[in-house]
């Protein structure tokens, strides 16, 4: 009878199970599916969507000043000059942003003519904004939408071969994407990754509280990778199709964070969620409603 009463007691004290933390959704470039890529109508369109965090690219124009790209140049495919004429591949790969002042970049029309690698985004007239204007409008948007506030999952686009002629060494690259960072107030809520350790190196170095994120598309693994880097950053961002369920694993064990990319399709979205990840970047935020 004792032992009976007992029961109820002991199933009190004994703490429920911790939940699983929430699967971060990041928008990819903002919403590159459905909106042109890297510019404030497709963050703020993916804000719509109810993603949790805005993936973007930084880049660097030649008077210093951060914007979002993804190419180090004007890529051909959907942008066009200002006065709306198409360029040819070679034409735009001369066009590189760091030999560029921002005021000119800003004139070229990054979304009238749509991508044809993705059908189903609007074509609408835009152009790379500065870091700092999204920042601003995103903020502004989630508080008007009385949302939480975004995180940003930004990428440093460099590579030692592009070093003082695609954008800054990493030190001085660092350097100018963690001013705006700072001065709008979102180190908290901010990530950065990168597929080049140097990088993040420089992020560990000057902000160690800052959270880093190591972009993988090798098969070399995941040994291999960190091997790469002096500290163990905090998400592991693999190619999708790398990732199994031993990964995902062997990431948790480490204590890391698994954030694979770029995920397109609601089945792939449903089994790589089944296998825990923390999170899933797509170019289709509307996705994450379907799964």
């Amino acid at each position: 009878m004792k032992i009976l009463l007992l029961l109820p007691l002991l199933a009190m004290l004994t703490p429920a199970p911790t939940p699983p933390p929430p699967l971060d959704t990041q928008g990819h470039r903002g919403c590159r599916g459905l909106l042109p890529e890297n510019t404030v109508p497709a963050m703020l369109k993916a804000l719509d969507l109810g993603v949790t965090t805005l993936e973007m690219d930084a880049a660097i124009s030649q008077d210093k000043q951060v914007l979002l790209s993804h190419d180090p140049y004007m890529n051909a495919d959907f942008v066009h000059t200002p006065d709306g004429q198409p360029l040819t591949a070679a034409a735009g790969k001369a066009l590189r942003l760091y030999g560029l002042p921002y005021a000119e970049i800003r004139r070229y029309d990054v979304g009238s003519h749509g991508n044809p690698k993705f059908p189903r985004q609007e074509k609408l007239k835009t152009y790379k904004p500065l870091l700092a204007e999204v920042i601003d409008s995103a903020e502004a948007h989630a508080r008007r939408q009385g949302r939480p506030l975004p995180y940003y999952n930004i990428e440093t686009k460099t590579t030692p071969a592009g070093d003082n002629t695609l954008h800054p060494e990493p030190e001085e690259f660092v350097r100018l994407l963690l001013a705006v960072i700072t001065e709008k107030g979102v180190q908290d809520r901010v990530i950065i990754q990168s597929f080049d350790p140097r990088t993040l190196e420089v992020v560990h170095r000057t902000h160690p509280t800052l959270r880093t994120a190591l972009l993988v598309e090798n098969v070399y693994g995941l040994t291999a990778n960190l091997k790469r880097l002096s500290f163990r950053p905090t998400i592991y961002s693999p190619y999708y199709k790398l990732v199994t369920a031993n990964l995902v694993q062997n990431c948790h064990q480490q204590g890391m964070q698994i954030i694979p990319w770029t995920i397109n399709s609601v089945p792939t979205i449903k089994e790589l969620v089944a296998q825990k990840v923390d999170g899933i970047i797509t170019d289709y935020p509307d996705l994450f409603s379907e799964k």
